[in-house]
């Protein structure tokens, strides 16, 4: 198989944005040294703090490659793999999350572990799942010395993750000696399980303080704008807010990635809600039936969607009781209208 270094064209033709370029804070850094902006951990032994410290080499675009190379891998399409290239966004992304030293960091497809190095050097403790098992065998290699990095070469989407969460803070991994209260995730998603992802994540409120991903850059605007009236707006709206505070970051090119995609990214945070601050509703599966149901016709009114609910008079009555037109379509109401709505209509 040929070389991935051979094949590509070299570094200095990808396209660079201009420096005042709103995705982060400075110009690419290929060939650069960086800074050491990230502090070294002081961890519980001397062999793994010095371990630490020499995980401190960046990953650029040589080096993705090389580790590519070194398992004769070519990025799967079907597992929409596009690997970082510039360190400095791996930065921001867990500053994002602002992961401290004794965070329990679960991270989505870790690649050739870019992302994982900088978690790891900000004092976390990881723990990566990786579906392609070569990739999972070379980050299990790349950080075998460290006993704060396990990986597990699953489908997150199958994946129990509870479970695994729960032998993780049993095996005493974290560094730091305490027994972190909730976990975080922090991710370059593949963008074709985004949504799938956000699904899963968002309801563990009760174990996930913050989730924190790399989206392809309209899905994670479409995400966190929930304007009502619009065309975007749809029940991932609804989700999303039911169980989250979403924040839009900041804006990642694609040139940032190999292969490169067709579309920028961007890196949302989703601030998780205790399940004793989720809207007041006898039940989350009803709820989410219904809105469903409403959006089914989008352009239709609610008095005509949720017919196999209720009465048309009934919903009526209801909308009215919420302040709402009789005429309503769903488009037109925000999340407490819709908690209010089902909790009018939806018999416990």
């Amino acid at each position: 198989m040929p070389s991935l270094l051979h094949t590509l064209l070299p570094l200095s033709s990808t396209s660079k944005p201009p420096a005042n370029s709103p995705a982060y804070d400075g110009p690419f850094a290929f060939h650069s040294t960086r800074p050491k902006s990230l502090h070294t951990v002081a961890a519980v032994s001397k062999t793994t703090s010095e371990t630490r410290i020499n995980n401190k080499a960046e990953d650029d675009y040589h080096a993705t490659l090389k580790a590519l190379n070194s398992k004769g891998r070519f990025p799967r399409k079907s597992l929409g793999q596009h690997y970082m290239l510039n360190s400095e966004v791996n930065d921001q992304l867990v500053a994002a999350a602002d992961v401290q030293e004794g965070d329990l960091v679960v991270e989505i497809g870790p690649g050739t572990g870019s992302l994982t190095n900088v978690l790891v050097n900000s004092g976390a403790t990881v723990l990566a799942i990786e579906k392609d098992p070569y990739m999972a065998d070379l980050v299990t290699e790349r950080f075998s010395s460290l006993d704060c990095v396990k990986v597990l070469q699953e489908d997150f989407t199958k994946c129990h993750i509870r479970s695994h969460l729960s032998t993780v803070l049993q095996s005493g991994m974290n560094s730091s000696g305490v027994k972190p209260k909730y976990a975080k995730v922090v991710s370059n998603l593949p963008f074709n399980i985004s949504t799938e992802v956000i699904k899963q994540l968002l309801p563990m409120g009760d174990i996930f303080s913050e989730v924190v991903l790399l989206l392809q850059e309209e899905a994670a605007v479409r995400m966190v704008d929930s304007s009502l009236r619009s065309s975007e707006y749809r029940p991932i709206n609804i989700f999303i807010n039911f169980y989250s505070d979403p924040e839009y970051k900041f804006k990642v090119p694609r040139t940032n990635f190999f292969p490169q995609p067709k579309v920028d990214a961007a890196v949302v945070s989703f601030r998780l809600k205790q399940p004793v601050d989720y809207p007041p509703v006898s039940s989350a599966k009803s709820f989410f039936s219904m809105v469903n149901c409403a959006f089914n016709g989008k352009r239709k009114m609610l008095r005509k969607t949720l017919q196999h609910i209720c009465s048309s008079l009934e919903i009526e009555e209801a909308l009215a009781s919420t302040g709402l037109p009789s005429t309503s379509r769903p488009e037109e109401l925000a999340l407490n209208d819709f908690v209010r709505l089902h909790n009018s209509i939806v018999k416990p």
